[in-house]
């Protein structure tokens, strides 16, 4: 067989501009999955005894891993991915295949299921936030 170029320069000339510009979308992928987590972290830290993402279980294209303690002591390992939420195991950084548990569209309908000191705290937060613009509109 006739090669127009050595085996040599096809090693070091495999990455083409369009290859790279793909690579750099699947790195935006996988850090966009963490950022949503982080996203749900902040939204809902307020409302629970400790919630953050997983440093230990790898965030990937399609799935990251967020550690929550409820206000009753609960510990969770919960797993975001498009389909959802779902409490993958019943402490921080574990995985348990054996479970079966259903996705959650939000991150407020998981916990709503999981915590109700979460239900209380977080309904006392809207309520004072109405009253703040009511306040305002009123002033």
């Amino acid at each position: 067989m006739e090669t127009d170029c050595s085996p040599m320069e096809l090693t070091n000339n495999t990455e083409s501009e369009e290859d790279s510009d793909y690579r750099d979308f699947e790195e935006a992928d996988v850090k966009d999955m963490r950022l949503e987590a982080e996203a749900v972290v902040n939204d809902v830290l307020f409302a629970v005894s400790n919630m953050f993402v997983s440093k230990t279980l790898p965030c990937a294209e399609d799935v990251a891993y967020i550690n929550v303690e409820t206000r009753e002591k609960g510990k969770y390992c919960v797993e975001l991915t498009d389909s959802g939420l779902r409490v993958v195991a019943y402490d921080f950084d574990q995985t348990d295949d054996s479970l079966q548990n259903p996705y959650h569209e939000t991150v407020y309908s998981l916990l709503d299921t999981l915590s109700p000191a979460y239900r209380e705290v977080f309904g006392n937060a809207l309520l004072q936030r109405l009253e703040a613009l009511k306040r305002d509109s009123q002033s």
